[in-house]
């Protein structure tokens, strides 16, 4: 048995301050634990003290003044995904939050945990493996060993894993924006731009300091006329991560494409906004055609490895398939 303490944290700054105090102790916050509790059993996660902040008043969503919306942080996946407010505004983020884990965890899971998940990649789940994640400099037996499911675009040396959050790739595909409090005070993180590409620090998921937490993430108002739409594909019906995903947004205008918003899953170790291709297909008539090419510039810069460059097939195809249907 692994001891460790545990508070519940009345206020952010309480968290913060306590956060702060037991740095040392590798302190973590905890929401619904359905990612953090799962490490922790495996050995991956060996945290000295939990802070719990799912009473910290974070639970609502709201109309921002701009006509966005304001998700606190503790908000479950279920309600997320539930709110009359999200399923009208924008129902890209409530689609992609059912096709996550099932409806139990989904009872669990938080906006903040969510987004904070850690990786599925096998070698970073087995302690008995090395892992540039969890032991900076030991290797990633991922690129030379079992890497299907990895990833094919901004991978490095040092780790190909991938982000495995459905959220997050609508939420990077909204234009949101995290916010978070910590010990130097408030500031906020645009998605995409929350999560960071391994690098040769792959350790470091996201741009987030010690001690920072996560206190809501707000959307900007909804585009007029566009449509959205959440694609998923996976090794069976439910409760999988995907092996390509893809968040997306169309507006034409007299058949132009006026707006348009890509983000990519279970290609990359972030959500992967598509702006090559959304560059491709601004001002151009909507169509298969302009969205292949589209596809194909996005796709240009992959670098599959030996076993997934079906990924990148995959991806160009589903591409294609979810602009096609967004097509008024």
């Amino acid at each position: 048995m692994r001891p460790f303490a545990y508070e519940r944290a009345q206020d952010a700054a309480s968290a913060v301050a306590s956060a702060t105090e037991h740095a040392a102790d590798g302190a973590r916050y905890l929401g619904g634990g359905t990612n953090l509790v799962d490490l922790m059993r495996l050995g991956v996660e060996r945290p000295g003290h939990l802070i719990d902040v799912t009473r910290l008043g974070n639970d609502t969503i709201e109309v921002t003044e701009d006509g966005g919306l304001s998700i606190g942080a503790s908000v479950s996946n279920a309600e997320l995904a539930a709110h009359y407010l999200v399923l009208r505004d924008h129902p890209l983020l409530a689609d992609a939050v059912l096709h996550g884990a099932s409806g139990q965890l989904r009872n669990l899971a938080t906006v903040g945990g969510n987004l904070l998940q850690r990786t599925r990649c096998s070698y970073f789940q087995e302690v008995t493996k090395p892992c540039n994640k969890r032991h900076p400099g030991s290797g990633c037996p991922a690129r030379e060993g079992e890497h299907r499911n990895l990833a094919i675009l901004g991978h490095s040396e040092a780790c190909v894993a991938t982000n495995p959050s459905d959220m997050a790739v609508a939420l990077a595909a909204l234009d949101a924006v995290v916010h978070v409090t910590g010990p130097d005070g408030e500031r906020a993180l645009p998605m995409p731009g929350f999560h960071r590409l391994p690098g040769d620090e792959p350790e470091r998921e996201t741009l987030l300091e010690p001690a920072e937490l996560i206190t809501r993430v707000t959307l900007p108002p909804p585009i007029s006329g566009a449509r959205s739409r959440y694609r998923k594909v996976r090794e069976r019906s439910s409760f999988a991560f995907a092996l390509v995903s893809v968040g997306a947004l169309l507006a034409v205008e007299d058949g132009v494409v006026s707006e348009v918003r890509i983000a990519l899953g279970g290609v990359a170790h972030i959500p992967w906004r598509a702006e090559l291709a959304e560059n491709e297909l601004l001002g151009e008539p909507a169509g298969e055609q302009a969205f292949a090419a589209a596809a194909d510039a996005e796709l240009a810069q992959a670098e599959p490895l030996r076993d997934n460059a079906y990924k990148v097939t995959l991806a160009r195809n589903l591409i294609i398939q979810t602009l096609s249907e967004l097509c008024p």
